[in-house]
């Protein structure tokens, strides 16, 4: 027997709130990713190779390793080491590493798309270098690399059902749970997938409209 308009309306409470809890991981997570992947940009285009390197080691490995396996080492790994950490601890630690790791390198393409003169000018008009950084090119840089951290936030929402591995309760862990008790996955994963379609899909029109606003 197929899942009737009733089973449906029982379902949609607990999806909603696991989607509120992925919705709250995918916020935190740029909060943090972002700020820590411009910080990475900075260390990797320093020239000392004390810090350029070290950076560049740490941005490759993030870049490199899934965010699967670094869901999976935070949370069962770090207890190895005295460092036990809840599943939602677990899950903003690494999706805000990997996050880091990969808008490091979007941030870096922006920065390097700043015409040299503009850095010049600012440098002639006596500009620090944190003040050439403030106010002439991470503005525009931030103008650039806006469209492409757009288009990884919604990524970043699509990859938190990976958090279902380490036991958080977000939808696809609900979804699952329903599933294994009724038997009806089609109905029930065609469900979840609404949730994400009804915000990721008017995201990604806001992307391309924001995009074609961005272009000179």
């Amino acid at each position: 027997m197929g899942a009737t308009w009733s089973d449906v309306a029982d379902w949609i409470e607990p999806l909603s709130r696991g989607f509120v809890l992925n919705l709250e991981i995918t916020f935190i997570t740029i909060l943090l990713g972002f700020p820590g992947g411009f910080v990475l940009a900075l260390l990797v285009e320093r020239r000392s190779p004390w810090v350029r390197w070290p950076a560049m080691v740490i941005v490759e490995i993030g870049r490199g390793a899934p965010a699967l396996v670094l869901l999976q080492f935070v949370y069962f790994g770090f207890p190895q080491i005295d460092l036990t950490l809840s599943s939602f601890a677990s899950a903003i630690v690494a999706l805000s590493v990997s996050t880091a790791c990969y808008t490091s390198e979007i941030i870096r393409s922006g920065l390097a798309a700043v015409p040299k003169g503009q850095k010049e000018a600012a440098e002639a008009l006596n500009f620090s270098s944190a003040d050439s950084m403030r106010f002439v090119v991470f503005p525009q840089a931030a103008k650039i690399s806006s469209p492409a951290m757009m288009g990884f936030s919604i990524l970043i929402l699509q990859s938190t059902t990976l958090c279902f591995t380490i036991a958080l309760p977000e939808i696809a862990s609900q979804a699952y749970e329903i599933g294994s008790t009724t038997f009806q996955y089609f109905p029930i994963l065609s469900l979840t997938a609404l949730f994400f379609i009804f915000v990721c899909v008017p995201a990604s029109f806001l992307v391309g409209w924001f995009e074609r606003r961005s272009e000179p």
